[in-house]
């Protein structure tokens, strides 16, 4: 099949034309510059109408969140909201089958309420990355062939909308690998009395899934993607030690110190600020039964400590 991928040169599109492109014809649209020849052939923006005919679009492309808080919302909405737009009117009137967009598990809820996150929630997303993220869901969910599954000019349509959780593997940055760095020089963990759980993906787990929705006939929806299993903050720390044969150093202070401390952290741009904090210590499990039963699986391919090691693994590389 030929397919279209926006954001290619992302992490999360590098890893899907690695796993897509043995058996697909990748092409990339990106505002970067086009990759090298003979790798992927890439297009610009305003090349869209320049494209070939294609049979899938994966829509990566997007303003990724901000935890310094430093981007407008409007840039936001312009780029996650706005170039969505664009891109599935475009789908719309190509003879593409199959259009997946990368939403977020952000776009449902900043906080989890309950024992786990399901696609029923009514979503309550705060902040403009999330709010972009809903507002371009709806702008999909809104068109007909979104809603019915009917034909566009002879040609059957299937929006998939993922809301993956943090996605993790191999080149990847952000909090794991943060955690990473304090546990390879040895700095003890002074988070060890916050009790959480949280869920991961793995790009491999997530690679999986979106090269079913392409190959198969699966419903149209939105789908939660996440590892069959969740892990505490502690539990990520000891993995991480154990895979660098460390020694793991759990420190448990007072939880109200430790928020005093993430609170001056704000102020002073102290890596360990009250953000940072939340989401090392939030509660966020999030249930990947829906697209399992629509897969017809069990469970994913990868185990959450497997692709997690592999992560850790790839920050020493």
């Amino acid at each position: 099949m030929k397919i279209l991928i926006t954001g290619i040169h992302g992490f999360v599109g590098t890893n899907l034309v690695a796993a897509l492109k043995p058996n697909h014809t990748i092409y990339g649209l990106d505002i970067i510059a086009p990759t090298k020849s003979g790798v992927v052939k890439t297009f610009s923006w305003n090349e869209l109408e320049l494209l070939p005919s294609i049979d899938a679009v994966i829509h990566l492309a997007g303003k990724a969140h901000d935890t310094k808080n430093q981007a407008e919302a409007q840039v936001y909405f312009d780029i996650n909201t706005g170039l969505t737009k664009k891109v599935y009117d475009w789908f719309l009137q190509s003879e593409a089958r199959k259009f997946i967009f990368f939403s977020s598990v952000k776009a449902a809820a900043d906080k989890v309420e309950g024992a786990f996150l399901t696609e029923d929630v009514v979503p309550l997303p705060k902040g403009p990355y999330g709010e972009s993220k809903i507002a371009a869901e709806k702008y999909l969910l809104s068109c007909t062939p979104f809603l019915k599954q009917n034909e566009v000019d002879g040609i059957r349509k299937f929006t998939y909308i993922l809301r993956p959780c943090m996605i993790h593997g191999p080149g990847n940055k952000g909090n794991l690998n943060l955690l990473y760095k304090l546990v390879s020089k040895g700095i003890p963990w002074p988070l060890g009395a916050f009790d959480n759980r949280r869920s991961f993906c793995s790009v491999d787990n997530l690679s999986f899934v979106v090269e079913n929705l392409i190959e198969k006939e699966i419903e149209s929806g939105i789908y939660q993607v996440g590892d069959d299993e969740s892990l505490s903050t502690n539990e990520l720390i000891t993995l991480i030690a154990d895979t660098l044969d460390r020694p793991e150093r759990i420190w448990k202070f007072n939880k109200s110190c430790i928020e005093l401390a993430a609170k001056i952290g704000t102020v002073i741009h102290f890596p360990l600020n009250t953000q940072r904090l939340q989401k090392l210590t939030e509660n966020y499990v999030v249930s990947n039964q829906k697209i399992k039963k629509a897969l017809g699986i069990d469970k994913m391919p990868v185990r959450a400590t497997e692709g997690l090691q592999k992560t850790i693994a790839g920050f020493s590389a």
